[in-house]
């Protein structure tokens, strides 16, 4: 028996070397292992830019009142120059650093200390310890495995995560409108009277993440085989080394600022410009309204489904670098929030007809993107043996081979939504960022910029899945492309 142990162990230790120790075994997963000079451009150009595009759009409405013409006019005709545009902006204060700072440590409390209690009450919900999905290193969600092989079990190292986010969530919400309505410790206006100083903590604490995150990976990794290094410093500190950092058992970088601060802030910061356009015009305009409810559906439908954001890109294939850390610490809670800002300092109030127009296209749109991941996540659930639209799915079995040889096969839909698009998911969602855009009128193009970076987002991301189930699927995939041949507009693109 011991024997026999000892065979099947060397076998496990075997296939877990030929997964860890070759290159193409994990390629499919993260990011590359070689940098082009097109891939390198762009990341220097985001380090750079990105920071000052933010500050941009955010100094342009707090001193041009959003227009995004007005400053570059003002300093190219010499009416004004940089350092007084500098001059101009709030620093860094006391109270913005100890506002952040709190937000910062009642979010991590949240996260760390409080077992999700929502799935014991609420039908439907997924929440409370869940289960990662497959790793570089071979770290495996049990769940994805059916009657898994001897030696799987013997070296199955499962990432667990603690979903409660929907519970932090709704705790924050709760004590904002207690203190707005009972308690009044603090005004409502808080963010947006401390938005540029919150900008500042909001950069230091993405740098400073991003930043320990690189050190981290390189001295004291979670998992030293889930790390890659590229060999150049400005690709690995933007697209990160390690692929789920960790500290201790529970706390998981990716999830952590993926979801918490940005998310949890995005409806409240929404809340706090809605406030503000109370007491500047003594109303809140139809077009706030909007922004704050769609919005929030979105925010709701990502906590609700946190569990199922374990199975999505962010968390199975990114790395954590400077992309997710001060992404999510600053580019997220700024330019997502757009709208809300911009109906400060220009209360629109639609019409009838317009407002009606914005809402049944985000309404629509969201429809849309939760179906068809609702379909493909119940297609995957049952193996196919389910219904789509009353009718059984329709779907092109692909095979792959793993480095050990192994074949694989798997169910690529061609049924519903599916059908229709390769990422028809997308399409609801894009659908929905222009319903954002469109409540705030049509007098300024700063409003606008989410469904443009929306919309370069998620081509890229098109782009960048299907050249990974090119290269995973080969041959099967041509055959499923030419069975769905658009990605996200039926008959056009």
């Amino acid at each position: 028996m011991a024997s026999h142990q000892e065979k099947k162990l060397a076998e496990g230790r075997k296939h877990q070397n030929m997964q860890n120790d070759t290159k193409a075994s994990q390629g499919q997963w993260g990011r590359a292992w070689e940098v082009d000079w097109f891939s390198l451009a762009s990341i220097l150009f985001l380090l750079m830019f990105a920071p000052l595009i933010v500050y941009y759009f955010i100094m342009s409405c707090a001193q041009y009142q959003c227009s995004l013409t007005d400053p570059l006019l003002d300093l190219l005709t010499g009416n004004k120059h940089l350092w007084d545009i500098w001059k101009s902006t709030p620093t860094l204060s006391s109270r913005a650093a100890g506002i952040y700072s709190l937000w910062i440590t009642f979010q991590v409390i949240l996260y760390m200390c409080i077992p999700d209690f929502c799935h014991k009450f609420l039908p439907g919900y997924v929440g409370g310890v869940q289960e990662g999905a497959v790793t570089p290193a071979g770290k495996l969600c049990q769940s994805t495995v059916t009657n898994p092989p001897f030696f799987l079990h013997l070296f199955l190292v499962v990432n667990k995560y603690e979903i409660n986010g929907l519970q932090a969530w709704i705790i924050t919400h709760v004590l904002w409108f207690a203190n707005a309505s009972c308690f009044h410790f603090f005004s409502p206006t808080i963010i947006f009277d401390n938005w540029i100083p919150l900008l500042w903590c909001a950069n230091i604490l993405g740098y400073a993440v991003s930043t320990f995150a690189m050190i981290k990976g390189y001295f004291f990794p979670t998992n030293a085989k889930d790390c890659k290094f590229t060999g150049n410093f400005f690709y690995d500190y933007m697209m990160g080394i390690e692929f789920n950092p960790r500290i201790g058992k529970w706390f998981d970088f990716k999830l952590f600022f993926n979801g918490r601060p940005g998310i949890v802030a995005w409806t409240l910061i929404n809340l706090s410009f809605a406030a503000k356009q109370q007491e500047l015009y003594g109303e809140v305009t139809n077009s706030m309204i909007l922004v704050n409810v769609l919005q929030g559906i979105y925010v709701l439908d990502f906590f609700w489904n946190e569990a199922w954001y374990l199975k999505t890109i962010d968390i199975c294939h990114d790395h954590f670098g400077w992309y997710l850390g001060w992404g999510d610490c600053v580019w997220l809670p700024y330019l997502y929030t757009l709208q809300g800002l911009y109906l400060v300092y220009h209360p629109v109030q639609l019409g009838t007809a317009h407002a009606v127009g914005v809402l049944v296209l985000g309404l629509l749109g969201y429809y849309i993107f939760r179906m068809t991941n609702h379909q493909k996540d119940l297609f995957r659930r049952t193996n196919g043996n389910c219904r789509i639209w009353g009718k059984k799915p329709e779907y092109i079995e692909c095979s792959y081979t793993s480095v050990d040889g192994t074949k694989y096969y798997s169910k690529l839909m061609t049924s519903g939504f599916w059908g229709w698009a390769r990422h028809f998911n997308y399409t609801g969602d894009l659908m929905g960022s222009l319903a954002y855009c469109l409540a705030c009128g049509f007098e300024h193009v700063l409003p606008y910029f989410y469904i443009v970076y929306m919309s370069i987002l998620l081509t890229h991301r098109c782009l960048r899945d299907e050249h990974r189930c090119s290269s995973k699927y080969g041959q099967d995939w041509k055959r499923y492309t030419a069975a769905v041949p658009y990605r996200l507009l039926p008959g056009v693109f």
